[in-house]
This record gives structure tokens, C-alpha cells and sequence, in this order.
């Protein structure tokens, strides 16, 4: 590919995972399942090649890539376009879509082989692999919308794939009222934008935001810039799940554990960090907007990873650190380290993946069995799976020259040499996540395949993945190792969770492959400023990292796990009956779900019970269009009186008529001179 990308190539990376979708959604049963999932393959294989080749030559050769294809409609002056814009940040992204997404299309295979909706499966994950294109490669806020509400869309489709189970469907339509919620406030900043600027072009619109920022929201003292920033947040806490819209995302488990991987580790929940950081220069001219982001993604990277410790499915585990790892992102958008925001997008998304792909060949192996207090000593019956959830849990914990070292301890140098408002708390946020996220993460593990094998004797009752009643459900069953179209994908992703951060820190966070992408005032924001001072090459990074706090209260955290949980079970035992209102409250999820059903929900409810009763059926129905019945009613009745069809009657009304207007005609001369004398 040369300097100059093709627009045809470029259209044919979206439009394959969609082709390979329709195919398969259309036409699967006549296909076949051999068909439908090699179709669906083949489309997002062919997407994945082209965007390697589109990485390769905005990397090497500098290409870039900013046009419209399309032009759907002019309103005034405001254009609606389709378009491609291909700069690092994008082209990394397509990648990543693209990457993750074969690997789950291939695990899908094993995964849901016993499943009757094979076939929809795959048409779902093809289309929302589309969908995630069609976001991240856009050149515009329409076409950005566009692909939000589409992963949206899919992503209900996916958590109730299962639809008759009652969890499942609950699960599918909690997310999507939540993320309505984050859409509306996205939606306010995308028209704010489109009102006060004037188009819905990426660039057009960055070129006008210091116009922006002089202007204050009408009728307020608020900053317009401040409000739109917020606003366009509000989308991304929908989104990427941040405080208080994450309630959605751990009840998502109840879909099938590829698209737990799919969308809620590597690319639907990142879409929110990918728009901040596209929006850059926007969020640049607001600190009271970044100091925002930074607070929000505090409270989420610490008070997600608690809940984190209590879970016991597997499933929810992995769900909680992704929440707390989003959180990461965010407080690095906050403190403006937009590139290190997405660095450790990229290094999170294969080592999340790999996570819940390893979660996944593990209730296989345990025939549906999520319960991690049901399982114990699988190291040596699943020896692909623990060797790979190892590594994906080693680089989750921040280890040195692990991926997820290099992204993490960028974030936390960036917090602190923030000056922001909030930066205090976040650092001490980030930093107390370190260990938190060791312990919950390394209990799982030991729990999963160390120590006793309890799943000969299932001291907690099992519950089954997804509802269908495996043959033999509920007894005691030998694990066993997942087969290679699971396993191979474990070991794909595994790779890059231990490699990708040393690879390619430099270029990202130091170099100019995310330069044109994003913008950050140095000057008034000098924690990238601060990270490039410091920072010399890797090696040397992994080095000093064994020397630094997050890497020994990441020790202390696996330590302490194994204490509790290997050696001596009875102590997180009698800290749980000692802190009783403490593990109460996170086993209520601090109550949010509570609140969100018996205030907002009911409050809601009633707010609704008195439009319907108060203005549809009493103002509307019964005022208004009952109403005007009823006088109409009356006016008959009083007509009739008048219409009595003899002719008599009319007769003499035809007489006093005239005598009545003979009258008026001539009362001015009758009485008028009367009056005169």
C-alpha cells in the first residue's frame, strides 16, 4: 500500500466483517454452520490484513488519510458525510478491532459448537466487528454516532443472546437503558457542537474550538467548551463504564464469554476513551472538563476494584478489573496523557481478552461450572489455559517487561505530575489499585488452578453458563484441556500481552505516531512532558520498576492472595464475619442497583403514572378531546331546540327576525330625537 492509502481498500476493511455478517444472518441455515463460520472468518481475516497493511504504511511511510466518500444530506449549511480518517490513533484501533475479533471468531467455534444459534452468533460478532470500524475509522460526529448506537445496538443483541433466560434479557435491556442515558448527554455535545460550530467535521470543528471556548453556554456563566466536553463525556461514562453508568457491565456477563472478551474488554467499552482522545483538542481548552474525567475515572479504578476481591464466577471477576482498568484510562485522559490513555487501551485489550478467553476454555473444561470456589488444583488438567490466564494475569498486575507494565506505570508517573484539581486523589487512587488489583486477580487464579481440586465434591452449588442443562450438569466431572480452536486463540493473545508494551512504548507515548492524532498544551499540562524527561528506553524502565511502590504492592498483593488463600483459608473468613457492614455494602454494589431501581426507576414510574393519569387521560383524554365532545354535545342539544322542522316555527322566527333588524335599523331615529329633545 503506498503513502497515499486507497479509499477502496479502506472501504473494504468495514464492509467485509459486513458482508460475512449478512451472509451469514440471511442465509445460515441454507449455509450451513461450516459455511457460516468460515465466511464470517474470512470477512474479518480480510478486514485484519488490510489494516495491518494500513498500519504498516502510516508507521512507516507517514500515510494518512482524511476524505468524505459520501455525501448524504446538506441541511443549510450543514453537511452529513461518510468519511475515513486514518492517522495513528485510528489505524492503530483498526488493528486492535480487528485482531481481537479473529481471535474470538475462531474460539467461537468451540465455544458455542452444542449451540442452536451458531449461526446468529456469528452474524452478530461479524456485525458488530462492522460497527466498531465504522467508529473508529470515521472522519466525522454523524458517522462517530453512527457506529456508537450500532455497537450499542449489537451489544444488546449479544447479552440477550440467550433470551429465554430471564437474567440474560434483564441484562441486555440494563445496558441499554444505562447506556440511553450516556447517549443523551453524547448526543447534547455532538448538537452543541453542531450549532455553535457549524459542522460535524473533525477537523473543521478542532479548527474552530478556541472560537468555542471564548463563548459562555447561553443564559448561564458556564464555559460553552466546558459544557460541550462534559457532555461528550457523559457519552463516554455510558460507554466505557465509568461512575455511576458502570452498572451495566458486570450484569453483561450473561452473554456467551466470547463476547464478554469482544465487546466488554477490547473494543465496545473502549470506544469512550478512543472519542476523548479524538476530541483532544476540545477537551485541551477545559480544565474543569478534565479535572471531571479525572475524578470520575478515580472513584471507577479504585471502588470497581473492590468489588472485585468478593466475586466468585469467573466471568464477573475478569468484569470488575476491566471496570477498574477503564477507570486507569480515564484519570490518564483527565491528567491530558491522552496517548498514554490509549497506549494502555492497546496493551489492555490483549491481555483482557486473553483473560476472559481463558475464563471461558476453564467453564468448559468445568462444564459450565463459573464458580471459582468449585474449582482448585486445574494446572495440571488444563495446562494451555493456566500457562496463558498466568501471563494474561501477570501483565493485568502491572509486572515488569509484562505489556500491561509499560501502560500502567505511565499512567501513574502521569497522575503524579499532574497539577490539576483532583490529581491527589487519583494518585492515591491508582496507586492503592495496584495492590488491589494483585490480590483479586491472583486469588482468582489460585483459586481456579492451585490448591485443593474441589470439583470433585462442589461445595457450592454450580450454575450453568448459559441456562441449556448440559447432560450430566451438576455432577462431578474430570476437567478437561479446551480444544486447539480455543486454546490457539489463548495462545495468540498471550503473545502480545507480554511483548506489545516493550515493543512499541517508545513509539506511541514518545514518538509521532500518535502526534497529528491528538493534542496537549504542554504547557499548561506537562505530565507527557514529564513522562518523556524520565523515560530512556524500556529496558531501562522495567528495571527501575522493580524499585518502585506499585511493583511491591503488586508483590504484596499476590503474596497476601496466597496466604489467604492457599495457606491459610480461614482468615479471609473471619475478616468477612469481622467487617460484616463493609462486605455487605460491596456485595450490594454500594447499593447503586438498589438505588437505580427503587428511586429512579420507581420515581420514574410515578412521574409517569402522573403524566398518564393526570395529563393523557385528565387534561388530554378528558378536558381536550372529551371535552370538546361534550360541548359540541351541548351545542346540538341547544340547536335542536331551535331546529324543530315545522313550518310555523320557522315562520315566526323569519317575522321576529325581521322586526329585529327593522328595529335596530331604525332605533337611531325613533329614540334619537326623542333623546335630542
Amino acid at each position: 500500500m503506498s503513502a497515499t492509502l486507497s479509499p477502496g481498500l479502506l472501504l473494504a476493511v468495514p464492509l467485509a466483517p459486513l458482508a460475512g455478517a449478512i451472509l451469514a444472518g440471511l442465509f445460515g441455515r441454507t449455509l450451513g454452520r461450516r459455511a457460516s463460520h468460515a465466511l464470517t472468518i474470512l470477512g474479518v481475516f480480510i478486514a485484519f490484513v488490510l489494516s495491518v497493511m494500513t498500519l504498516k504504511s502510516v508507521a512507516v511511510d507517514g500515510a494518512r488519510f482524511n476524505q468524505t466518500l459520501y455525501e448524504w444530506m446538506v441541511v443549510g449549511g450543514l453537511r452529513m458525510e461518510i468519511g475515513f480518517l486514518i492517522d495513528g490513533l485510528s489505524a492503530m484501533m483498526m488493528v486492535v478491532v480487528t485482531f481481537v475479533s479473529l481471535m474470538v471468531h475462531i474460539y467461537t467455534i468451540g465455544y458455542m459448537e452444542e449451540d442452536a444459534g451458531y449461526q446468529r452468533f456469528f452474524s452478530y460478532i461479524s456485525l458488530f466487528t462492522f460497527a466498531m470500524l465504522m467508529l473508529v475509522m470515521s472522519n466525522n460526529m454523524l458517522q462517530l454516532f453512527f457506529g456508537w448506537e450500532a455497537v450499542g445496538l449489537v451489544s444488546y443483541l449479544l447479552i440477550g443472546f440467550w433470551y429465554e433466560k430471564k437474567t440474560a434479557v434483564f441484562a441486555n435491556m440494563k445496558a441499554f437503558l444505562v447506556n440511553r442515558v450516556g447517549d443523551f448527554g453524547f448526543i447534547l455535545g455532538i448538537g452543541l457542537i453542531a450549532a455553535y460550530a457549524g459542522t460535524l467535521n473533525y477537523g473543521e470543528a478542532f479548527a474552530k474550538a478556541p472560537e468555542l471556548a471564548k463563548l459562555t453556554f447561553p443564559g448561564t456563566e458556564w464555559m460553552l467548551i466546558t459544557v460541550i466536553c462534559i457532555c461528550l463525556f457523559i457519552g463516554a461514562m455510558g460507554k466505557s463504564a465509568q461512575f455511576p453508568l458502570h452498572v451495566w457491565l458486570p450484569d453483561s456477563m450473561e452473554g456467551p464469554t466470547p463476547i464478554s472478551a469482544l465487546i466488554h474488554a477490547a473494543t465496545m467499552v473502549t470506544a469512550g476513551i478512543f472519542m476523548v482522545a479524538r476530541m483532544s483538542p476540545m477537551f485541551e481548552l477545559s480544565e474543569t472538563a478534565l479535572s471531571f474525567v479525572l475524578v470520575i475515572g478515580a472513584i471507577t479504578a479504585l471502588f470497581m476494584g473492590f468489588l472485585g476481591i468478593i466475586q466468585n464466577d469467573i466471568k464477573r471477576v475478569v468484569a470488575y478489573s476491566t471496570l477498574s482498568q477503564l477507570g486507569y484510562m480515564t484519570v490518564a485522559l483527565g491528567v491530558s496523557a491522552y496517548s498514554v490513555a490509549v497506549f494502555h487501551l492497546m496493551t489492555h485489550a490483549f491481555f483482557k481478552a486473553l483473560l476472559f478467553l481463558a475464563a471461558g476454555s476453564v467453564i468448559m473444561g468445568m462444564h459450565h461450572d463459573q464458580d471459582i470456589r468449585n474449582m482448585g488444583g486445574l494446572r495440571k488438567y488444563m495446562p494451555i489455559t493456566w500457562i496463558t490466564a498466568l501471563l494474561g494475569s501477570l501483565a493485568l498486575i502491572g509486572t515488569p517487561l509484562f505489556s500491561g507494565f509499560y501502560s500502567k506505570d505511565s499512567i501513574i508517573l502521569a497522575v503524579h505530575a499532574s497539577t490539576l484539581p483532583g490529581a491527589g486523589f487519583a494518585y492515591f487512587a491508582v496507586v492503592a489499585g495496584v495492590f488491589v488489583t494483585a490480590f483479586y486477580s491472583f486469588r482468582m487464579y489460585f483459586l481456579v488452578f492451585h490448591g485443593e481440586e474441589r470439583f470433585r465434591h462442589k461445595p457450592h452449588p454450580a450454575e450453568d453458563d448459559h441456562g441449556h442443562g448440559e447432560e450430566g450438569h451438576g455432577h462431578a466431572h474430570e476437567p478437561h484441556e479446551s480444544p486447539w480452536v480455543v486454546t490457539a486463540p489463548l495462545v495468540l493473545l498471550a503473545i502480545p500481552s507480554v511483548v506489545i508494551g516493550f515493543m512499541t512504548i517508545e513509539a506511541m507515548l514518545f514518538g509521532d505516531f500518535l502526534k497529528d492524532a491528538i493534542t496537549v498544551d504542554a504547557a499548561r499540562h506537562p505530565a507527557m512532558a514529564s513522562l518523556a524527561a524520565e523515560f530512556h528506553s524500556a529496558a531501562g524502565m522495567a528495571l527501575h520498576g522493580l524499585q518502585t511502590l506499585p511493583f511491591w504492592l503488586a508483590v504484596a498483593g499476590v503474596a497476601v492472595s496466597w496466604w489467604f488463600y492457599m495457606k491459610q483459608p480461614s482468615i479471609p473468613a473471619a475478616i468477612r464475619k469481622a467487617a460484616g457492614p463493609v462486605y455487605t455494602l460491596l456485595e450490594n454494589k454500594y447499593y447503586l442497583d438498589w438505588f437505580n431501581e427503587h428511586v429512579l426507576a420507581r420515581g420514574a414510574r410515578l412521574l409517569g403514572m402522573g403524566l398518564w393519569k393526570g395529563g393523557d387521560q385528565a387534561l388530554i383524554d378528558g378536558a381536550l378531546v372529551n371535552g370538546s365532545a361534550r360541548v359540541v354535545g351541548s351545542l346540538a342539544v341547544l340547536t335542536r331546540l331551535i331546529q324543530t322542522g315545522h313550518l310555523y316555527w320557522y315562520a315566526l322566527v323569519m317575522i321576529l327576525g325581521v322586526v329585529g333588524l327593522m328595529t335596530w335599523q331604525l332605533w337611531p331615529f325613533l329614540f334619537g330625537g326623542l333623546m335630542g329633545n
